[in-house]
C-alpha cells in the first residue's frame, strides 16, 4: 500500500485565487491542510523550505503592491532580510502555495496546482 503524499495550501479566505484554488483541490478529491498564513504566519525556517520548493526567490514571491514592500525598501534588502520581512509582515507572501511532498506552486491561476497532483 502506498501512503498517499499530504497537500497543504497557504490560504487567505478574503483573497479570490486562493478559493478558487482550495476548492479546485477538494473537487479533485484532496482534503488539504489549511494553512491561513496571516494568523499563522510560517517562521523563517518554513519560508526558506517554501522557496526552495517553489524554486524562487524572495522576490520573486513577494507582492509587490504592498505598502509594506514599499516602506521597508524590500528590493535592497538581503535574501535573509527579505526572508524576515515576510515572515513578520505575511501580507507580502504571494497566495495561494500549495505544497505537495517536496514540490510547492503558486495557484495563479488555480489550474497550475493540478500538476502537483499527478
Amino acid at each position: 500500500m502506498t501512503t498517499k503524499e499530504t497537500t497543504k495550501i497557504y490560504h487567505n479566505p478574503r483573497c479570490s485565487k486562493s478559493r478558487q484554488t482550495l476548492q479546485l483541490l477538494t473537487e479533485r478529491g484532496e482534503e488539504p491542510e489549511v494553512i491561513e498564513y496571516l494568523k499563522t504566519p510560517p517562521d523563517v525556517t518554513e519560508m526558506t523550505e517554501l522557496l526552495e520548493k517553489l524554486k524562487m526567490s524572495p522576490l520573486e514571491l513577494v507582492r509587490k503592491g504592498e505598502d509594506v514592500y514599499k516602506d521597508t525598501d524590500f528590493a535592497n534588502q538581503s535574501t535573509d532580510d527579505q526572508i524576515k520581512l515576510m515572515v513578520t509582515h505575511p501580507i507580502l507572501i504571494e497566495r495561494p502555495i500549495v505544497v505537495r511532498g517536496s514540490r510547492a506552486l503558486i495557484g495563479r491561476p488555480p489550474e497550475s496546482v493540478l500538476t502537483l497532483l499527478d
